[in-house]
């Protein structure tokens, strides 16, 4: 049976909720992660957002932010933004950041982008250090997941890119705490989503997506 490995990067990408910061037009702060599960080759994968599990060291040290992690070619790796500051939202269970948009006309573009609506999602980098395999009809040993699933014990990410397609319903633009987080028809979305990803990368490499 597949397992996942160790330190080996991954990526997610969310609906990205964010709000403009005052005083700083060029600043805005954004949830980038959440618990919600995500299939992977080896069963469903959870990033555990409790106090100890995630690393935010690596983040704020050579972390940056990018647009669609460099691969638009009008882009490239050149970072439209650097983090400000990077947290767990105990509460929410989430990862949040303040980032602070470059002064130069693409990375302007951007911002206006997001903050006009036209863009809306955002997705991470990450790498994990610490496994927990929950094995079907199993709990979590912190009793919140239910298997089969691999839970992410310690974490880290490791950079933040803005992307145009969102696909985490649990992260919506403007989604409140009374909002229907996780209901059928947004598992729905986030599947067909998942679901032209992937086709899209099939059909860059000339394979049979069927």
């Amino acid at each position: 049976m597949p397992t996942p490995k160790i330190g080996t990067q991954e990526s997610r990408v969310a609906a990205v909720e964010f709000r403009a910061v005052e005083d700083n037009s060029n600043q805005i702060e954004l949830s980038f992660s959440s618990e919600y599960a995500v299939q992977r080759f080896y069963g469903n994968e959870i990033l555990l957002h409790e106090p100890g599990a995630v690393s935010f060291d690596r983040l704020m040290t050579v972390g940056t932010v990018l647009f669609t992690h460099g691969k638009d070619p009008g882009y490239g790796k050149m970072p439209v933004a650097k983090i400000i500051r990077a947290w767990l939202d105990v509460e929410q269970r989430k990862g949040r950041s303040v980032i602070e948009f470059d002064d130069d006309e693409d990375s302007q573009k951007v911002k206006d982008k997001m903050l006009g609506g036209s863009i809306r999602g955002v997705s991470f980098g990450y790498s994990v250090d610490s496994w927990e395999e929950v094995a079907a009809g199993k709990t979590s040993s912190n009793g919140r997941f239910t298997g089969p699933a691999y839970v992410a014990l310690r974490w880290e990410p490791i950079e933040i890119s803005i992307e145009p397609v969102p696909a985490d319903p649990t992260v919506g633009l403007g989604r409140s705490a009374e909002a229907s987080e996780g209901t059928p028809e947004a598992a729905v979305t986030a599947e067909r989503l998942r679901v032209s990803d992937i086709t899209g990368i099939c059909r860059e490499f000339e394979i049979d997506p069927t």
